[in-house]
């Protein structure tokens, strides 16, 4: 045990409770099962025959299971990176050549190291740069065009590959006339039979049901002979294990893909990593860990032939709900899947690809969000066309350029918010010493020949100008009837330099207009701000008060106040 503590192992380990041996036991063989038919189905979404799915479901369990922060994230191949990955690779090779495939095991060791890079340089906090409106419109777009990628393989046709719904959808109804009715009578039998077992049978592992009855019906039906493609030969045995060429030129040509994946999946992963940690109080889900671990996963992937991989949403809720208290029941799923590989490959060759197209759609269009549309059109207008326009954007312009529109949008919006924070003139309520903003409370009275405003944010560069537009706009409203003006600081967390001359400046001029300015409340980080640009003097030390009411009490004149305050005022 002492040389286990010298080791970078997971906390689980050196403290496991033989209590938790049956959940892990379970879940690990429930997610196995169902990661087998997934693995199948996500590797053909990225263009890649089945196995390799498989193959992307070994190392990067184990991987994360010893380095990751949560003990029920699932990860391996998921929908939203086997598209990217598609839609990436596929502009640079042909499916189905040894190049692509080439390319494709790149891609994952390229968004590994990327990955965990970040975890190294302590950038989890990148994942902040997309809102939750954001994320929601850009995954419901995404879920739209992973679910009608795989329309070619329900219905039979050849529509060819594209990742814009549009195209998908014309070339659909152009080929209708081609359409091969068993396997779409394959695939809408396959969604059925998913949805009902959900419904009526959760605890059953839906796919692995439809795959198995599908690959039955296939066999003895002899449908291969009526056009219904299969998966066919599926080589048995482990991937070779080694580190994929590198090609300069491949690196460069992969590389927003690489970086895309690297985010999209960090994204996913610490997303539904928190959701379950929510539930699990006794230990905490770490970004810069989540990071290291899901970018090991990924150069894992790559040393066994595997494509990106990232914690599944799906995959990680049964995981959580199956018992799983551990990464031990990750180490089990893998090994199941191993043992697949080794034994169980040849039960693979009945299987139609319109049934793994059906795991595919059923999986994704859950995460079309429209009830986060509908909270947010009644809660947040701002936000729900926030969540629109990654959506539209998305569908319109394609999964990689939806995803930097929507970086581009949230850090646009939350730039545009921050120049124009909210700023209130507040007025005494009755005869107290607390002053609130007119606007809301009704009983709120603005006093005699002054003005108090609250401004709610760092004064910066880009908000300064608004800050002195309002003040100015306030004092010509009230033309000419106000002598002190009192500044509420509390919300005012810093000063840089640019806020700092254009604050001496507007200080200056009202002065030279008969106007008193005070500071009440200012925090530290303000008034180190204000003393180190000179403004203090400036300013003059008299006015600078603890609180509004102290303020308000040494501005007033006599008989404008009817607030009698006993506060010694320094």
């Amino acid at each position: 045990m002492s040389l286990l503590r010298r080791l970078p192992l997971p906390d689980w380990i050196l403290h496991y409770d033989r209590r938790w041996l049956r959940g892990d036991v379970v879940a690990g063989l429930t997610v196995g099962v169902m990661l087998i038919p997934q693995g199948m189905a996500y590797a053909m979404l990225a263009g890649l025959p089945p196995i390799y799915g498989l193959y992307a479901a070994t190392l990067p369990l184990l991987v994360y299971a010893l380095m990751g922060s949560s003990r029920q994230l699932a990860v391996g191949p998921v929908a939203m990176d086997s598209l990217l990955t598609a839609t990436g690779v596929g502009a640079l090779a042909a499916v189905g050549t040894e190049n692509y495939l080439y390319l494709a095991i790149l891609l994952a060791l390229l968004v590994g190291i990327i990955q965990f890079s970040a975890g190294v340089l302590r950038l989890g906090f990148l994942v902040d740069l997309l809102s939750r409106p954001i994320i929601s419109g850009f995954t419901s777009a995404a879920a739209l065009i992973i679910g009608l990628s795989q329309l070619q393989h329900l219905l039979g046709v050849n529509l060819g590959r594209s990742s814009f719904v549009h195209d998908i959808l014309i070339s659909a109804v152009q080929h209708l006339n081609e359409v091969n009715l068993p396997t779409l009578g394959i695939g809408v039998a396959g969604i059925a039979l998913l949805l009902l077992v959900k419904r009526y049978a959760p605890v059953v592992p839906g796919p692995l049901v439809v795959v198995v009855v599908a690959a039955l019906a296939v066999f003895f039906g002899g449908l291969a002979d009526s056009g219904v493609k299969i998966v066919g030969e599926v080589p048995a045995g482990l991937p070779a294990f080694g580190i994929p060429g590198i090609a300069w030129g491949d690196v460069q040509a992969l590389l927003p893909t690489a970086l895309t994946i690297a985010l999209i999946g960090f994204m996913e992963g610490i997303a539904v990593a928190k959701a379950v940690n929510a539930r699990h109080r006794h230990y905490t889900v770490e970004p810069n860990r989540e990071l290291l671990a899901i970018g090991a996963s990924n150069i894992g992937s790559s040393l066994v032939s595997g494509f990106p991989v990232a914690g599944g949403f799906s995959r990680t809720a049964v995981n959580d709900q199956a018992g799983a208290q551990t990464g031990l029941a990750s180490i089990i799923s893998a090994a199941l899947i191993v043992l697949t590989l080794l034994f169980l490959t040849p039960w693979f060759y009945y299987l139609p690809q319109a049934v793994l197209a059906s795991i595919i759609m059923v999986a994704v269009f859950k995460l079309i969000d429209w009830r986060e549309a509908l909270r947010l059109w009644r809660v947040d207008r701002s936000d729900f066309w926030m969540l629109t326009a990654t959506f539209i954007a998305t569908l319109a312009l394609g999964i990689q350029n939806g995803i930097a529109a929507g970086v581009v949008l949230s850090i646009g919006v939350h730039v545009y918010r921050s120049m124009r924070p909210h700023l209130a003139v507040l007025g005494q309520i009755g005869e107290t010493h607390t002053f609130r903003n007119i606007n809301r409370f009704t009983e709120a009275r603005e006093l005699p020949g002054i003005l108090v405003v609250r401004f709610d944010a760092p004064l910066y560069f880009a908000n300064l100008s608004y800050f002195q537009s309002q003040l100015e706009r306030l004092l010509a409203e009230r033309s000419g009837e106000v002598s002190v003006v009192v500044i509420n600081a509390e919300g005012i967390s810093g000063i840089d330099s640019s806020a700092l001359y254009a604050l001496r400046q507007f200080v200056e001029t009202q002065k030279e207009n008969g106007l008193t300015i005070r500071f009440a409340g200012l925090i530290g980080p303000a008034r180190d701000a204000l003393k180190k640009g000179g403004l203090y003097e400036i300013i003059g030390r008299e006015n600078f008060y603890l609180d509004v009411a102290d303020a308000v009490a040494a501005g007033a004149g006599e008989g404008q106040l009817q607030l009698a305050l006993q506060t010694n005022v320094t």
